[in-house]
């Protein structure tokens, strides 16, 4: 389902696993390249030893490239489905403060999404975000491997398209 952005980030403001843990979207930008995200650190996501549970802070990761690709492709046409294919964390130091997050998809990696639809099908690539604190110190890095799928896409169609690509070189 195609939302503006304002709309989008009032949902995700409001979905309850990010609003439980203190996971405020600030904005999604204009045409979805880019989203920033705040994780307040509160009683409701300290763990023991007073930083931010490493949970939420991996929650906060898991869907921003997957709606940034979802909305994206969808403004341009495509009938896609995009999910979080696989994920991984790496903690570098304790989030004692809150953090902040800004994802940002570039003209060239969406090029790179509708060139492989185009001829695959389907696009499956890491994606790294960090999550920075107030002091600008990188205090976890997450590893996403984001999945899109074009539902109109077909085998021969794929071929065809393959084919025009190599009487061109």
């Amino acid at each position: 389902m195609k939302l503006s952005e304002r709309a989008l980030t009032w949902v995700m403001r409001l979905y309850p696993p990010f609003l439980f843990q203190r996971i405020w979207v600030r904005k999604f930008h204009k045409g979805y390249y880019a989203v920033d995200v705040r994780v307040h650190r509160s009683f409701l996501n300290r763990n023991s030893n007073g930083s931010i549970f490493g949970g939420t802070i991996f929650a906060a990761t898991d869907p921003l490239y997957a709606l940034l690709f979802g909305q994206l492709m969808r403004r341009k046409g495509y009938r896609t489905i995009v999910w979080l294919k696989s994920a991984q964390i790496r903690y570098i130091k304790p989030a004692m403060t809150s953090l902040n997050i800004s994802v940002r998809i570039t003209d060239e990696q969406v090029q790179e999404v509708e060139q492989t639809l185009k001829n695959q099908g389907k696009f499956v690539k890491v994606f790294s975000i960090e999550l920075v604190d107030r002091m600008g110190e990188v205090c976890a890095i997450a590893e996403n491997e984001v999945y899109i799928r074009d539902l109109d896409w077909s085998r021969e169609a794929g071929q065809e398209s393959n084919q025009k690509q190599y009487m061109e070189k």
